[in-house]
């Protein structure tokens, strides 16, 4: 499987902004898909919490 490149993924997310963008939705779509990337790395690694654990800690159990 390749994968594309930041280079590739930086032309698609210009591609895919409307005409009237602004910076700060650049920045917005560049921030969710680091997020998400990140999110996929530590599910990959097992680092990852189930939800019945997190509405314990949280005392959302109901």
């Amino acid at each position: 499987m390749q994968t594309e490149s930041i280079k590739q993924v930086a032309y698609r997310l210009l591609d895919n902004l409307p005409e009237q963008a602004t910076w700060d939705d650049l920045m917005y779509r560049i921030y969710v898909r680091q997020a998400i990337e990140a999110g996929l790395k530590d599910s990959d690694a097992g680092r990852t919490v189930d939800v019945k654990e997190v509405r314990k800690r949280f005392g959302l159990n109901k």
